[in-house]
Formats: C-alpha cells, sequence, structure tokens
C-alpha cells in the first residue's frame, strides 16, 4: 500500500492483512465539498447561467460518473441539489488524490458549460422511427443491419456466429459488440458506425498495408484507426438510468470471446479490440451522459443518425433538424449517405474543417452551402446567443464590413436562435414571395445599428415597427443599411 511517497507491506495471515487494509483505507477517507454553481467568472454569459440552471434539475446525468468512481477507486459522490437556496453541493468521500481528481472531472465539465450553447435534455431527441414506405422498399437491408445490433431476442450462438463463426469478418464483431452495448447496457449507438455500415454498408481498407496492426495511428494518446479504415469505430452513448462498470462490461464481451485493452480518456472510455486478430482492429467510445449531452450541435447532417434497443427497422436523430427552418427528413440524410453527400450544418471552425477534409478524402461530396443549425433555447427562455467561430466565412464577412467604420473595436459576433421570431418570419418571407411576381421576396442580409439597452428587447422580442425614423443613426425602430457606415 502506497502511503504519499513512502511503501507500507502487510505480514500475516489473508484474513487479517485484508481486516488490516480495510481498517487503513477508512482512515484516509476524507471529505471534500463544494458547489456546483457559478464562480463568478467575468466571460461568464446568460449561455451559462441557464445551463447552470438546467444541471441543477437533471443531477441524475451524472449517476455514470458516480458509479465509476464507487466501482474504480471506492470514492462516494454525492450531489445535493436545493431548489431553496438554488446551490448543488457535491460532498465526495475517498481519499485525498481521489477526491482531488473528482474535482477536477466537475471542473472540466464546468468548463465545457462555458463553451458550449445549451446543454441538452436527456430525452431531447428524435425517437426512431421507419423509413417511407416509397424509399423503405429499397432499403430492408438497412433495417437487417439495424436488427443486428437492437434486436433483444437475438440468440447466444447467432451472436457466437457473429464473432466465432466461419463467416465472421471484422464488422459483424463489431455488430456483436455494439449488440451488447445497446441490449445490455442501454446504450444509445451513433456516428460513424451507423452511417458508414449500417445505412452505407461501406467498408474500406489502407491501401497496400497487410498488417492489420498497422491500422492503428500510433500518434494518439488514445487508440485510434488511421482515417482509411472504415467503418472505423463505435460510438456508444451510456445510459444515466441502468447501472453501468467497465467490468460488467468486460464480462458479457468475455461470454463470446471477446476481449480489449481499456483506456480511460478524461471525458470517455477508449476500448481497443482485435489488435492481433487478422480481421483486423477497431475501436469504441463509451460517452457518459453528462458530456453527451453537453454536445448540443451536429456538424455533418449523416452524422445526426442513431439506433436505439429494439428499434429493430428503425433509425433516430441525435437532434432535430427536421423541425424549420432546416426540414431535413430522415430520408434526406439516407439518400445523401447512399450517394457519398453531406451537408455542413454550423459554422466551420478548426475541428469542423477537419470534419469535412476527411469525409472528402474518402470519396464524399458537400451538399450545398453550409447551413447553422442551432439548438433551441432554454424552456424558460426566448433565445439563445451562440459566438460565431472567428475562421468562419460568416464571421470574416461580417468584421470586414464592420471594419470599414474607423475606430471600430469587435467584441464578439453571435447569432441568434429565436424560435418565436424565426417562425414569424418564415411565414412573412412566405406571403411577401407570394406577392412577388418572380416568388422572390428580395432577403438581404442588412445591418441594424442600436444602444446596448436595446439589443436584449431585439433578441427575445424582434424589431419593433411601431417607430421609424429616417434620420438618425440610432434610435427606435426597425430601420436597416446594407452597409454598417450608413
Amino acid at each position: 500500500m502506497s502511503l504519499g511517497s513512502q511503501k507500507m507491506k502487510s505480514k500475516g495471515s489473508s484474513g487479517i492483512v485484508l481486516n488490516a487494509e480495510l481498517h487503513l483505507r477508512q482512515q484516509m477517507i476524507d471529505e471534500l465539498k463544494f458547489n456546483l454553481t457559478n464562480t463568478s467568472n467575468p466571460a461568464d454569459d446568460s449561455n451559462f447561467t441557464q445551463n447552470l440552471e438546467s444541471i441543477k434539475k437533471m443531477t441524475y446525468i451524472f449517476n455514470p460518473m458516480k458509479w465509476r468512481w464507487a466501482a474504480e477507486k471506492q470514492v462516494e459522490i454525492t450531489i445535493n441539489n436545493s431548489t431553496a437556496t438554488k446551490t448543488c453541493e457535491i460532498i465526495i468521500k475517498g481519499r485525498d488524490s481521489d477526491n482531488a481528481n473528482v474535482k477536477k472531472e466537475f471542473d472540466a465539465f464546468i468548463g465545457w458549460l462555458r463553451i458550449y450553447a445549451v446543454i441538452r435534455h436527456p430525452n431531447d431527441y428524435v425517437s426512431p422511427r421507419i423509413l417511407r414506405p416509397a424509399m423503405r422498399k429499397d432499403c430492408r437491408h438497412i433495417e437487417e443491419r439495424i436488427s443486428r445490433v437492437t434486436d433483444t431476442k437475438r440468440t447466444p450462438v447467432d451472436l457466437y456466429k457473429g464473432v466465432q463463426g466461419s463467416t465472421a469478418t471484422r464488422e459483424t464483431r463489431m455488430e456483436v459488440v455494439a449488440w451488447i452495448a445497446v441490449c445490455k447496457f442501454d446504450c444509445k449507438l451513433e456516428g460513424g458506425f451507423v452511417r458508414d455500415w449500417i445505412v452505407g454498408h461501406y467498408t474500406l481498407r489502407p491501401p497496400g498495408v497487410t498488417d492489420p496492426k498497422k491500422w492503428i495511428d500510433t500518434s494518439n494518446p488514445m487508440p485510434a484507426l488511421v482515417k482509411q479504415v472504415i467503418p472505423c469505430d463505435l460510438d456508444c452513448h451510456l445510459p444515466s438510468h441502468m447501472y453501468f462498470d467497465i467490468e460488467k462490461f468486460q464480462d458479457e464481451l468475455y461470454k463470446y470471446g471477446l476481449t480489449c485493452e481499456v483506456h480511460r480518456d478524461a471525458w470517455r472510455y477508449v476500448l481497443l479490440f482485435d489488435e492481433d486478430k487478422p480481421t483486423g482492429p477497431f475501436t469504441m467510445d463509451l460517452i457518459e451522459p453528462h458530456v453527451a449531452l453537453t454536445h448540443d450541435r451536429i456538424d455533418l447532417d449523416v452524422n445526426n443518425l442513431s439506433v436505439d434497443t429494439d428499434y429493430t427497422y428503425e433509425l433516430g436523430m441525435r437532434i432535430d433538424i427536421q423541425r424549420k427552418p432546416y426540414e431535413i427528413e430522415l430520408e434526406k440524410i439516407v439518400t445523401n449517405i447512399k450517394n457519398k453527400r453531406f451537408k455542413v450544418l454550423r459554422p466551420v471552425d478548426h475541428y469542423v474543417g477537419l470534419r469535412i477534409n476527411k469525409m472528402q478524402q474518402r470519396g464524399w461530396t458537400q451538399d450545398g452551402p453550409i447551413i447553422s443549425v442551432m439548438p433551441d433555447p432554454h424552456y424558460k427562455y426566448d433565445a439563445v446567443l451562440v459566438p460565431l467561430p472567428s475562421s468562419g466565412t460568416l464571421y470574416t464577412d461580417v468584421s470586414t464590413k464592420m471594419k470599414s467604420i474607423s475606430s471600430v473595436q469587435i467584441v464578439s459576433i453571435e447569432e441568434i436562435r429565436n424560435p418565436y421570431l424565426e417562425e414569424t418570419y418564415e411565414g412573412m418571407k412566405k406571403l411577401i414571395a407570394k406577392q412577388c411576381s418572380n416568388q422572390n421576396p428580395n432577403e438581404q442580409e442588412l445591418f441594424h445599428g442600436t444602444k446596448s439597452a436595446g439589443t436584449q428587447g431585439i433578441t427575445d422580442d424582434g424589431y419593433d415597427d411601431r417607430y421609424f425614423n429616417t434620420g438618425s443613426l440610432y434610435g427606435h425602430g426597425a430601420y436597416f443599411a446594407d452597409d454598417p457606415n450608413k
């Protein structure tokens, strides 16, 4: 047993030694308390405050994190939410070093809340549904692959064939691992495997590489495969309602002759399978819900699909992009996957740029211009503001025009998402288009200037067209210019 820089050895019968070790460990237990609250950081904004408010109402999303620390380090985490004092108290009972590491995890989570616009509710997804009849008749093969991952009625014999049978492949072995996660632990399977294998039925291997071990990208601290391998990995989100620990998961794998290396990243488990198998290795990410729910936006439409337990013919969506004004239906996504096309759904920053480049290197093409799919605001609020990435095209365009004003200083450029105003705007645009001979409402990108006191009203309620003044630079009203200097 290690005590700081010192080591202690115990000798005696097993019962005495184990009891002594238990007693010593109990004496080393300490308690750490802190509040999950706003730390009055000057950089904090309304989005962070709203996210923190939401967290206090769904502390159960931390369950897998609590179970992990209890199982692996015997650390007890208690979360007490007080609506009266509007605080969320965290109590950690464990050794000092473990307590400090738990605190670091919560601090990292607070950091994510500051970065992302909206933390999603666990039920904020599009439930799986069957493809419409016109498309479904040509997609029975997709339903077969869905059922191999989601059907709880699959027999052990059938599963064993997928792992060890004469016709077993790397992909059938991946299906069995995914089945264990989805059907035994109620995980949600998302991302590349759904896109590339379940829907697209695509496979690819690095050309000229005969040793599958060389598929592993050794430049990463976590196990990862080179981008020429398709399908590459399994992305699973752990549920908050069903107990999970990694050893129990490995026990289920072992029943079918599957083993893996377990690696723990700051925010996920990364499992490496089949490193020495002739079929070739693959990886799996297991992501806890408090982390997954901070991912409030989707990069590409084809990455938005998911499959769920006992939905044996259906596909779901991680984020609702069917609503107006986006109106991207499930069938459109499936069609894009079949034709190796993708639509970009957020402004391009460094990471989105890498995703686009990776898809294009795999032979995919971009479908139309970029659209910005923003999350809905928290239910108690009218709007959410999302900063534009400084590397994005829209940011560059707006900032270039604004800098034409002498001595201007840009603090931030943000997009506004207000569903009620959006609905009104889209409705008015259609009415105006009907009255135009060419059905073109002449939509333009314009500028409006106002003092800081007026910005909240515009964000929440829009422009008040009861006021109008043609001769002023600032003031009340709904007046616009095509040049910020006007």
